[in-house]
């Protein structure tokens, strides 16, 4: 009998157990459709996203006092959603200068972190950081405000930006950017006893501004960003100066058992993503992190602007990109990615991408329709029975300032309230894009499953079925809000 070699042996044997190991690991799921960045090409700064339920949430700085939504069953479906109005304050303490919300999933409802301030005043020495919690499990709302959080120390007045909450042992933790006794602005923390509740009024410093890359321009620590992996926890934060280019992401690790003592925390001595000037990135900063679909990818979602002059305002557009682990555990971010390169989606989307939307009445099912498809100024907007034709299909393109145009795919033209009339009835027809308030639109949310009110900027009236009717060729007129559901449309992606 011929004796068998026993690296033959061993190579048959690791052959098998391969095998075995394909056989019973799950495939990895496709890459995600294309997509190029900015996913947000205006007031995309301290963007945070979610994918959560088939979709992804996209939500940004505003400076207003209202918070939109962008949503898509895929990443790069974010670059041409519209913009859903979520909330909109009134309240004169707190309706300016929205900044940097996030949306976070806790015992079963969302709860949205932000930073405002007060009407009548100069930004920004009064920002504050308030809380809203969701009705039920679905990502857009309806929102109800919580309270504020705030500390007892904290410089000038309760000054807090940025917050996010860090979990721990089963324990919530509120996260931000303050001063404290005097200190450089740095990041702070406080223990919480629910998503809306401190259970203690002193914040303690965790991370203050001292080595040269934190510096730039002014002392910052700024935007901490908690993640998760494989049993460790790290918080990303800004640093420096966000007018400037060089605006940074550097990170902590937690590495004792007390976040909230600062020596259970250790800082990585040098950053961990930052401008690109061969790519044409500077100041990259204030992330957030999210998962691909089938779970198998991590990603960074993140401002940055295309020029070194950029600072801090609208400029700022929204990039994500997906990252790695190093050997020894911590994440490797890269380099930010230059604007207007094609890169794979996350793993596992499967919907296409939406190019527009058919807009359907709550009440009689039907679709929002240029009568005929006519192309000439002033052809009727009624509803019809959903045909999938193109003249029943709409880009709602989000104009940067809460509001949106809506554009027929059939003919080119808006719709535009007649004659900029105030008056209930005032006809909603079709035009030639004038960029005038009559012919901008808030989307605002409702009801779950979509469903948005349209509002006229110029009037503050909503698209309405006339008398509610069900027929074929009802007109669509706009009509103070009687909150009914011939005044509730839903958005249905269509590609």
């Amino acid at each position: 009998m011929p004796r068998t070699h026993p690296r033959s042996l061993l190579l048959c044997v690791l052959a098998v157990l391969l095998a075995l190991l394909s056989a019973t690991q799950p495939a990895h799921a496709a890459e995600g459709r294309p997509y190029t960045n900015p996913l947000k090409s205006y007031k995309g700064a301290d963007p945070w996203l979610e994918y959560h339920d088939g979709n992804y949430y996209l939500i940004t700085t505003t400076f207003t006092g209202v918070l939109g939504i962008r949503k898509s069953p895929t990443l790069a479906g974010l670059s041409t959603a519209p913009n859903v109005q979520v909330w909109s304050d009134t309240t004169s303490t707190r309706n300016t200068n929205i900044w940097a919300p996030e949306l976070h999933f806790l015992n079963g409802r969302w709860y949205v972190y932000y930073s405002a301030g007060p009407s009548g005043t100069a930004c920004c020495d009064s920002q504050r950081t308030h809380v809203l919690e969701s009705s039920g499990t679905d990502p857009m709302g309806p929102y109800t405000y919580k309270g504020s959080l705030t500390g007892s120390n904290l410089t000038p007045g309760g000054w807090l930006i940025d917050a996010t909450v860090l979990e721990h042992s089963g324990s919530l933790y509120l996260v931000g950017s303050g001063f404290i006794n005097g200190s450089t602005q740095s990041l702070v923390i406080a223990p919480m006893s629910n998503p809306y509740t401190l259970s203690s009024s002193a914040f303690t410093v965790i991370s203050s501004p001292t080595a040269s890359w934190e510096t730039s321009g002014a002392p910052v620590n700024e935007a901490p960003e908690p993640l998760y992996h494989n049993g460790r926890t790290f918080l990303t934060f800004s640093a420096s100066y966000c007018q400037t280019a060089d605006y940074k992401l550097g990170m902590l690790e937690l590495t004792g058992s007390n976040p909230l003592n600062a020596s259970s925390w250790t800082k990585s001595s040098s950053p961990v993503f930052q401008r690109s000037d061969a790519g044409g990135v500077y100041g990259p900063g204030h992330n957030g992190f999210f998962s691909s679909p089938d779970g198998t990818e991590n990603w960074i979602v993140y401002h940055a602007n295309s020029s070194s002059s950029g600072g801090c305002g609208n400029g700022r557009t929204t990039r994500a990109q997906k990252f790695t682990w190093n050997s020894d555990g911590t994440p490797n971010f890269g380099t930010p990615v230059a604007l207007g390169t094609t890169l794979a989606g996350p793993a596992g989307e499967t919907a296409a991408t939406p190019t527009s939307y058919t807009l359907v009445n709550r009440n009689s099912g039907k679709c929002l329709d240029v009568s005929g498809g006519g192309t000439a100024d002033g052809t009727n907007i009624f509803q019809w029975t959903c045909t999938g034709g193109s003249n029943q299909k709409w880009r709602l393109e989000d104009l940067g300032d809460d509001t949106n145009r809506l554009v027929n795919v059939a003919t080119g033209k808006v719709a535009d309230v007649a004659d900029c009339s105030s008056a209930d009835g005032a006809d909603i027809r079709q035009w030639s894009w004038l960029n005038n308030t009559c012919q901008r639109f808030r989307l605002v949310f409702t009801a779950t499953g979509d469903y948005v009110r349209i509002v006229n900027e110029a009037t503050g009236k909503v698209a309405d079925v006339t008398d509610c009717g069900t027929a074929d060729g009802t007109d669509v007129r706009q009509w103070t809000w009687l909150n009914n559901t011939c005044q509730q449309w839903r958005l249905v992606p269509t590609t």
